[in-house]
C-alpha cells in the first residue's frame, strides 16, 4: 500500500440561513474569494479556480468531478469537516448528507469533527460569537454518535485497523477527552463496529494523546509550524522598540497582514517528535487569509509546486518506516479557498500541485529531500 494521503474538505459552498443572517443574502466562500485585492507589493490576489469553477456543492456533479480529481492524483479520500454544536445542531450537513444518500461520489471519506465557537475574528469582531460550540455532556456524545453511525458503517469510510476514522480539531477543549473517546469506543462495540480509530488535532508535538483516550494525532497547521520559525533580527528590534514583532507592527501600522516565505514553511514544517508517538504529519501547499480578514490575515508569499514537492517527500519519509495501513498524512485542504489554501486547480498554477502530489507518490520516499 502506498502513502494514504487524506484531504481536508470544507462543505461550505452553498447559501445557508445562517449565513444568510451574518454575512448577507446568498453568502458562501466565494463571496469573500472574488472581492479579494492585493495589500502589499507584491502579493497575489485574487485566487480563482480553473476546473472546477465558482460551484455549488448542492449539485451532485461537482461533488463526483472532485473526487475524479483527487483519485487521478492519488488522493485517497476527503476528510470532510463536520459540525456538531451540542444539543443535535449542525450546520453545512447538506453536502455529506448528500454524498452518504446517493452513495456518489464513490470516494473513501472520513470525518473531523471541527468543535469551535465560531466568531467574528476574521472578520475583526473577535467577540462577536455566532455559534458556540457546547458540550452538554453523554446523552448528548450518545446522540452524536448515532447522527454519524451510518458514515460509520459506509462502505467507503476510510479505516484504520478496521476502525472508522474520526479526526478532533479541538481536542483540548473537550471537556473530559476520555470521557468522549470511552463513550464512543463502548457504542461502537456495541453496535457491531471494531471501534473508532481518534485522531486529535493537537497545538505541540508535547501532546500526551494517548492519556486523553487517543490513538494518534496531527498538528495544527499552519500555527504549529510559525511556533518553530526563529525569530528574527527585525522582529526582536522591533519588540524593543514597540513591544511588538515586526509583522505585528507592519500590520498596526500600515495594514499590512503577517507574510512568511514559503520556504521557511517547508523548513520547518514538521517537529522533532518521539518514534513511540503515532504521528501522522499534515502538509499545506498554501495560504493566504486575506480574502477573510484583510489586513488581519496571514499570508504564505512565494509559494510553488517546487517547494510543495519538498515538503510532501519530507512528510512521507517521516511515515515511510510505519506499517502500510498507518502511512498516512493529511493535506490541508482540498478546498479552502477563501484561506488560499486548497490543492483544487487554479487559474494560476492549473494542476501542478496535483501533480506534483502523483509524481511523489509514485517516486521513492526513503530520503529526505533537501530544501531547494
Amino acid at each position: 500500500m502506498q502513502t494514504r494521503l487524506i484531504a481536508f474538505y470544507l462543505p461550505q459552498y452553498h447559501p445557508i440561513p445562517e449565513n444568510d443572517e451574518w454575512w448577507g443574502k446568498g453568502f458562501t466562500e466565494w463571496t469573500n474569494v472574488t472581492k479579494a485585492k492585493p495589500l502589499f507589493r507584491g502579493h497575489y490576489q485574487p485566487h480563482l479556480p480553473a476546473d472546477l469553477g465558482f460551484y455549488d456543492l448542492r449539485v451532485p456533479e461537482t461533488r463526483i468531478h472532485q473526487a475524479e480529481i483527487a483519485r487521478t492524483y492519488g488522493i485517497e479520500g476527503f476528510c470532510y469537516w463536520h459540525y456538531w454544536f451540542g444539543n443535535g445542531k449542525r450546520i453545512l450537513e447538506k453536502p455529506f448528507n448528500e454524498v452518504l444518500k446517493s452513495k456518489q461520489p464513490n470516494f473513501p471519506f472520513c470525518l473531523g469533527w471541527a468543535n469551535e465557537t465560531w466568531t467574528g475574528i476574521w472578520h475583526g469582531s473577535p467577540n462577536k460569537i455566532l455559534m458556540k460550540q457546547t458540550y452538554p455532556g453523554k446523552e448528548d456524545y450518545e446522540a452524536h454518535f448515532y447522527s454519524l453511525l451510518p458514515a460509520f458503517t459506509d462502505e467507503r469510510c476510510i479505516k484504520i485497523d478496521g476502525k472508522p476514522i474520526f479526526v478532533v480539531f479541538r481536542p483540548d477543549k473537550l471537556p473530559d477527552p476520555k470521557e468522549f473517546t470511552d463513550c464512543w469506543r463502548e457504542l461502537a462495540l456495541e453496535v457491531g463496529l471494531s471501534g473508532i480509530y481518534f485522531i486529535g488535532m493537537a497545538g505541540n508535538e508535547l501532546w500526551e494523546y494517548k492519556s486523553d483516550g487517543f490513538d494518534a494525532f496531527t498538528l495544527h497547521i499552519p500555527g504549529d509550524i510559525l511556533g518553530r520559525i526563529p525569530r528574527s533580527l527585525a522582529d526582536k528590534v522591533c519588540y524593543k522598540i514597540t513591544r511588538k514583532n515586526f509583522r505585528e507592527f507592519l500590520r498596526d501600522t500600515f495594514s499590512i497582514p503577517r507574510t512568511y516565505d514559503y520556504r521557511q514553511i517547508v523548513q520547518y514544517a514538521f517537529p522533532q517528535v518521539s518514534p513511540d508517538k503515532k504521528f501522522f504529519p499534515c502538509v499545506i501547499p498554501n495560504w493566504d487569509n486575506t480574502p477573510r480578514s484583510g489586513a488581519n490575515g496571514l499570508v504564505f508569499q512565494n509559494s510553488t509546486p517546487e517547494l510543495f514537492r519538498s515538503q510532501l517527500r519530507n512528510g512521507l519519509a517521516l511515515v515511510s518506516n510505519q506499517k502500510p495501513e498507518e502511512r498516512l498524512i493529511f493535506i490541508k485542504s482540498w478546498n479552502e479557498w477563501a484561506e488560499g489554501n486548497y490543492l483544487e486547480p487554479d487559474r494560476q498554477y492549473g494542476t501542478a500541485y496535483l501533480e506534483v502530489v502523483a509524481e511523489v507518490l509514485s517516486s521513492s520516499p526513503e530520503l529526505v529531500s533537501s530544501i531547494p
